[in-house]
């Protein structure tokens, strides 16, 4: 057995397990509490208390230095309800609170802006890249500009920078390991980079987990224990948060949903191998068959101009929609034949094209799966992209500091 560590946090027990020393017990059961808030809305201290199997005095032994240090604040009272008892405050999270500096890293540009902790988004910039051959210090300089024009407009010192990057990463190591559309970024450092400009904590995840995690705190995902998120639009990913957790993979690498076989033989994809979904189900795929079967401007063709389009009748428009749809849908039903989240959160293109092209996945979903008891599968149209991203950027620095359990 090690012998106690009288100055960290964990003790070392046979078999290599840990104990929780109190100091981490107390973070733990803080971020519970700001947890069930992000779940339920504002929340009175009585039903924090209930909630939690504890008494008030508990509750507010966790939340008192919360609202001293500015992260919560006690709304006006409620009125009690017919059987008496003294007026409820709820609390929710403070505007005044340090905020996050959330980003959004595509290929062709950079996206920051402030989140509160209620979700709140302000001070968006936005900086693109050089278009002809940009190298690595350009790329940096415009994070750089886009990034300290974003900070300077904080208040007090932001909790940290939480980046949603449009390629894949290593996690553990904070790094771009590839961006198809964008080979400049291959094994840029980022987490580093921003760490060492700015002194802040910088978390970098892929951008669809990145979407799913701003699902979670701040959107259609709240309070779920199983979900997916999927992204339609230049590219394809998705993400999976199940029994209550993100699954990442080892470093980061689980998750390219993209990337999984639809077609044995198929189109040769952005990443070399054929058959991928994504070689079907991206607006670069709508766009050559829009060209393929004569639709005017097929460079311009979206879902949201797709559906307009067959809801004009204009030939060959509605066709064309279905059969996008069941593309997209043969990914899902993949997906849950697989771990069956049952629920999908749908970002990007797709949500342009409103409940017309969700309902069109879906009916394609459930003809592709068997129907099981209990198993009923159902969508959801997610925030725009740049708000989901940058909310879900958030999220990472919130999951990391205030040890919410993802």
């Amino acid at each position: 057995m090690d012998e106690e560590d009288v100055s960290g946090d964990v003790r070392t027990v046979p078999h290599g397990r840990s104990l929780l020393s109190s100091s981490m017990v107390g973070s733990a059961n803080r971020g519970r509490v700001l947890q069930t808030l992000f779940d339920l809305g504002p929340t009175s201290r009585a039903e924090l208390a209930r909630l939690a199997g504890v008494n008030r005095t508990t509750i507010s032994g966790i939340v008192q230095p919360l609202l001293d240090q500015q992260v919560l604040v006690e709304g006006n009272p409620i009125r009690p309800s017919e059987a008496g008892g003294k007026p409820a405050r709820p609390l929710w999270f403070s505007p005044d609170a340090r905020p996050i500096c959330g980003m959004m890293l595509m290929p062709d540009a950079v996206h920051t802006c402030l989140v509160t902790l209620a979700g709140t988004i302000s001070a968006e910039h936005s900086v693109r890249f050089p278009v002809e051959n940009p190298r690595i210090a350009d790329i940096e300089s415009a994070i750089e500009t886009c990034t300290s024009r974003t900070l300077a407009s904080a208040r007090r010192e932001p909790l940290g920078i939480g980046v949603a990057v449009g390629g894949m990463v290593d996690t553990d190591r904070r790094a771009i390991i590839a961006v198809n559309l964008a080979p400049v970024l291959n094994g840029f450092e980022l987490g580093d980079m921003l760490t060492r400009r700015y002194g802040l904590p910088a978390l970098l995840d892929h951008h669809p987990r990145a979407l799913l995690v701003g699902d979670r705190w701040f959107g259609k995902g709240r309070g779920m224990q199983n979900f997916a998120a999927v992204y339609t639009g230049e590219v394809l990913g998705g993400a999976l948060y199940l029994g209550g957790h993100l699954y990442r993979g080892r470093s980061g690498a689980g998750g390219e949903l993209g990337h999984t076989f639809v077609q044995v033989d198929g189109e040769v994809c952005s990443c070399g191998r054929r058959g991928c979904w994504e070689t079907i189900a991206t607006v670069g795929w709508l766009r050559r068959q829009a060209r393929a079967i004569g639709l005017d401007t097929p460079d311009e063709i979206n879902s949201r101009r797709l559906v307009a389009l067959a809801g004009a009748g204009v030939p060959g428009a509605r066709d064309l929609l279905d059969l996008y749809a069941r593309n997209v849908a043969v990914g899902i039903a993949n997906l849950q034949q697989t771990v069956a989240p049952n629920f999908y959160v749908l970002h990007g293109d797709v949500v342009g094209g409103g409940e017309i092209m969700a309902e069109a996945i879906a009916g394609h979903v459930r003809a592709l799966v068997p129907s099981r008891s209990g198993g009923e599968i159902s969508f959801a149209i997610g925030e725009t992209e740049d708000r989901a991203a940058l909310l879900g950027a958030a999220g990472l620095v919130l999951s990391e500091l205030l040890q919410f359990p993802l």
